[in-house]
């Protein structure tokens, strides 16, 4: 498989990234400019990825201002032709920004950033494993009008729940104040997903926790892909 990684100005975790699928997981990377717009490159790719970080130094609300960027406006043509795409934390941001995901991400309830590792659970797995990945971010609680969120559970297209090391979704292992603790949602036609942990950052032996692989190899398996 092959992904580009497109490069915001502020992006911080774009490297991140690049190495998880390309030395971790294998796989063959190009990194997008932000202010290309050539759209025939997206030919070469099999999911464009943008990752996390502050793009543009989010000074608007996060992912306001890269929603407009060249690069997005050719992400937005790939995605509504069907082309996969995948928003990690800020990337997250921008693709509820662009309206290619539904939905909001807020200031996190206690309106304090939080650096830590969390659990997860994929709410289509039945066997109740948990996954433990890192989240980085201010503006993560996940917000969406009722119909929204009826549409969202009618389509399936909640994915990743924040819980407790147990598999139990709890108020206490909710980190930011999730609507229903929603961690990761994807679109109705199933090829954009985005979620604010970081499994990038959890792909690793040397960093002590691989449990990153699992999402990367879950998420591209609900793209009709095989890792």
């Amino acid at each position: 498989m092959k992904f580009g990684v497109v490069i915001f100005p502020g992006s911080n975790c774009d490297r991140d990234m690049v190495e998880a699928l390309q030395i971790d997981l294998n796989h063959e990377v190009i990194q997008l400019w932000h202010k290309d717009k050539d759209i025939s490159m997206f030919s070469k790719t099999d999911c464009i990825v943008l990752p996390g970080g502050f793009s543009y130094g989010d000074y608007l609300r996060c992912g306001a201002i890269a929603r407009f960027s060249p690069m997005m406006q050719s992400v937005i043509d790939f995605a509504d032709n069907g082309g996969k795409v995948l928003g990690v934390c800020n990337g997250f941001q921008i693709l509820c920004e662009s309206g290619l995901l539904p939905g909001v991400l807020l200031r996190n309830l206690n309106q304090q950033f939080i650096c830590k590792n969390v659990f997860l659970k994929d709410i289509s797995n039945t066997d109740n494993q948990t996954l433990k990945i890192p989240i980085a971010h201010g503006e993560g609680r996940y917000f969406a009008g009722s119909q929204v969120l009826e549409n969202l559970y009618r389509n399936n297209q909640i994915i990743y729940k924040y819980c407790n090391e147990h598999g139990a979704v709890t108020a206490e292992s909710n980190p930011n104040g999730a609507l229903d603790n929603i961690a990761g949602i994807c679109n109705a036609e199933r090829n954009v997903f985005g979620m604010m942990p970081h499994p990038e950052r959890a792909c690793s032996k040397t960093l002590g926790n691989e449990d990153g692989k699992i999402v990367f190899k879950s998420l591209f398996e609900s793209f009709s892909f095989a890792l």
